[in-house]
């Protein structure tokens, strides 16, 4: 290969590398999102429900509930939670919580008004047991 054929594989490539790098920070930065962006404080929430299903995936773990309102009408609500690993350190575990389990969730609701809520601490009903869940800095009501 020529000096001048040598020189265009070269840019090309390093054009590559570059478009490769944008995109896998682009992509990173739009997986994570800003606490205050997504979720409302002044606009925190208590709800009791049934346990229709738990997602304990990374960057959060979260859980649903079946929850029936004052009027008896029942709706979905998704509950974003901390990371696996911070759940794991304050005493969470993948078979604590199952599908059925009634539990009391309280945090901050979503500020696109949808029914998703960041989760500050999860009672569980039965027993009485307290567990924070908290994504932020914010005290858990423990």
């Amino acid at each position: 290969m020529s000096g001048a054929g040598q020189r265009k594989y070269y840019i090309r490539h390093c054009l590559y590398a570059a478009g490769t790098c944008l995109l896998l920070a682009t992509t990173m930065a739009h997986a994570h999102h800003s606490f205050v962006a997504q979720f409302d404080v002044e606009k925190e929430v208590v709800l009791q429900g049934t346990v229709t299903k738990v997602e304990w995936l990374s960057p959060h773990v979260y859980i649903y509930l079946d929850v029936t309102a004052a009027d008896g009408s029942r709706s979905v609500w998704k509950f974003e939670m901390a990371a696996p690993q911070a759940l794991q350190n304050r005493g969470w575990n993948r078979s604590l919580l199952n599908i059925g389990d009634i539990v009391e969730v309280d945090g901050a609701l979503a500020r696109d008004g949808s029914q998703l809520v960041n989760a500050y601490a999860v009672l569980f009903v039965d027993s009485g047991r307290r567990l924070s869940a908290s994504t932020t800095q914010t005290p858990s009501r423990e």
